[in-house]
């Protein structure tokens, strides 16, 4: 059996090619012809000498032409004669490395040919149930890509290993393969029905094993033949009763012959020769596996040694790499750090140079703006003494009242100017001695509204204070430090309103947060200036006192509190509203 399963499969590789290369000019040369007879006959021979000298330079040849098909068929055989050589393991090898490459290079199309192999090697090993899940792939894989023509010869595969087992579906699927054949290779149709004339012999159909024999006596007078053919003359003898005839021509079968003799004898009754067959055949079936375990351990330890050279060989990379990878981090490592260190400098240069550009244009804006602001009640100031100073100006008591309060007034607008310079000058560092009592809120905003009124900066009607805060809620914060907040804003709004305009000053709770939100009805700041309006000397309204350091300042302030100031772009009211958040501690 093992014999026939290798020419079986020599012939279905060799009709794929041809298949594949019908249309393929390079069929009809003479160098083709001349390798592929190379091939055939060395393989027929056994002499693997030859036949790998051979199949190499006709793989080479069909890569040349681009023949994947005829290429890989080719592979096939290899793995086909290392079969018929009795070399499992080689073949398995060979099978593993066509599947790996086949999937490598994406090749599904191709793909059956590796499972087909890898079938052929399970039965081949005994492992039936394998054997059949390989050649049902080979047929699903066939369909997908195509190659429908060429699936008889798998049915029949299929055939071969289920007919002792179950012979009704052995005969459908003989069905298949005959249908298959009709329409593609018909030169098949009388090995497939050579074959399912032994099978009715099997299932004990005698009327129709006999017409099956003499339809393919018919054929074999018009010059065909089937690897079958000797078989089922042994059957037709035994039918006949000439039981000695047949045990002989069993005998001369390279198709398992004691296993026929054995059906034979047991059909008449001689269980005593039967067992005597049966017995030939199990030692000749042990021999045989004697032969494949050799072969395959030999290829196994064969493999073990190739596997102990390269693991030394390995290893002795390894190390030499894993020396450079160390020499070429320690240089990567170093490079890096240059590279930071570098980057660095370079970035504190850029910082140095940017901290420099910054100062000469707060420098710059500073002079520009102090220059104005200041120049203005200086000259006032000035005027008013020299008015003052001039004995022939005869002054009521209200007109010097008058240039007192107005010199007092600038005098204070310089002031204010100075003292903000220098609170921004100190940075965003809180002192740490400053000191923290427990403030009731209410209390010190309404202290800081008065303050306002007291200094007749703004009447009552122009700024007022509203609270949701407990009379007896306090926080641990210092005065002085929400004064420096809260008192720009205020000064700020009362800038931006007329006459008869309102600025609301609210507090209330918000989460673990104290609000102070302040309002005012003027002319409002654009949502697009919301934050541009607290960096340092910015004033939308050129003509307003000030250097344009007081929102700077209240901001600042706040968030050395751990708090912020904000422009409140949601608010819909005519004017703006600025909030300002105060983190503290729940009593």
């Amino acid at each position: 059996m093992i014999r026939r399963i290798v020419i079986l499969i020599l012939a279905v590789g060799l009709t794929l090619t041809m298949s594949a290369q019908v249309e393929q000019d390079y069929k009809e040369t003479w160098e083709y012809l001349a390798l592929r007879d190379s091939v055939h006959h060395a393989f027929n021979d056994g002499d693997s000498t030859r036949f790998f000298t051979a199949v190499d330079k006709l793989e080479k040849f069909l890569q040349d032409k681009g023949d994947l098909h005829a290429y890989y068929t080719q592979r096939c055989n290899e793995i086909v004669f290392q079969l018929n050589r009795q070399r499992i393991f080689e073949a398995y090898m060979l099978a593993t490395q066509l599947s790996k490459e086949l999937t490598e290079k994406k090749l599904d199309k191709e793909m059956y040919m590796a499972v087909n192999m890898m079938g052929h090697i399970y039965r081949y090993c005994g492992d039936k149930e394998s054997a059949k899940r390989c050649f049902w792939e080979v047929i699903r894989r066939m369909e997908q890509e195509g190659y429908k023509e060429s699936e008889a010869p798998i049915y029949m595969n299929l055939v071969n290993i289920i007919m002792d087992e179950n012979p009704e579906e052995a005969l459908r699927l003989i069905d298949q393969a005959a249908a298959i054949a009709r329409e593609s290779s018909p030169e098949r149709l009388i090995d497939i029905e050579a074959r399912r004339t032994l099978a009715y012999y099997m299932l004990g159909d005698i009327p129709r094993f006999l017409e099956g024999y003499r339809a393919y006596k018919d054929g074999e007078s018009k010059g065909q033949s089937s690897v079958h053919g000797r078989k089922l003359e042994v059957y037709y003898l035994v039918h006949q009763g000439r039981i000695d005839e047949a045990v002989a021509l069993a005998g001369e079968s390279s198709d398992d012959p004691y296993e026929t003799q054995a059906d034979i004898y047991s059909k008449v009754g001689r269980w005593q020769e039967a067992f005597d067959a049966l017995k030939k055949g199990a030692a000749e079936t042990d021999s045989i596996y004697g032969v494949l375990l050799s072969s395959s351990m030999k290829g196994i330890q064969d493999e073990l040694r190739v596997y102990e050279v390269e693991r030394k060989q390995a290893r002795m990379w390894l190390y030499g790499t894993l020396a450079v990878a160390t020499l070429l981090l320690m240089l990567v490592v170093a490079l890096v750090y240059i590279s930071i260190m570098r980057r660095r400098h370079l970035r504190e240069m850029s910082e140095a140079y940017l901290r420099i550009v910054e100062s000469e244009k707060m420098k710059a804006e500073f002079v520009q703006n102090v220059s104005h602001e200041v120049r203005t009640p200086l000259s006032i100031i000035s005027g008013f003494a020299q008015v003052l100073a001039d004995p022939e100006n005869d002054l009521s008591p209200e007109e010097r009242r008058h240039i007192a309060d107005t010199m007092m007034h600038n005098t204070d607008r310089i002031t204010i100017m100075i003292n903000e310079v220098l609170e921004i000058s100190r940075g965003d560092s809180v002192d740490p001695n400053l000191e923290m009592t427990q403030l009731n809120c209410n209390q010190v905003f309404q202290n800081m509204v008065n303050e306002f009124h007291k200094n007749e900066k703004c009447t009552d009607e122009q700024l007022r204070f509203d609270t949701s805060l407990k009379d007896d809620f306090t926080i641990l914060s210092n005065e002085v430090l929400l004064q420096r907040i809260i008192y720009p804003l205020l000064d700020n709004a009362l800038k931006q309103i007329s006459f008869d305009g309102l600025v609301v000053m609210r507090a209330f709770k918000s989460g673990e947060k104290l609000m102070i939100t302040v309002e005012d009805n003027g002319p409002g700041v654009p949502a697009n200036e919301a934050e541009h309006i607290f960096e340092r000397f910015v004033k939308l309204d050129t003509f307003k006192e000030g250097l344009g350091l007081g929102l700077t300042f209240s901001r600042t302030m706040a968030r050395r509190m751990g708090g912020d100031v904000r422009l409140d772009t949601s608010y819909e009211n005519q004017g703006a509203r600025f909030e300002v958040t105060i983190p503290f501690e729940r009593n």
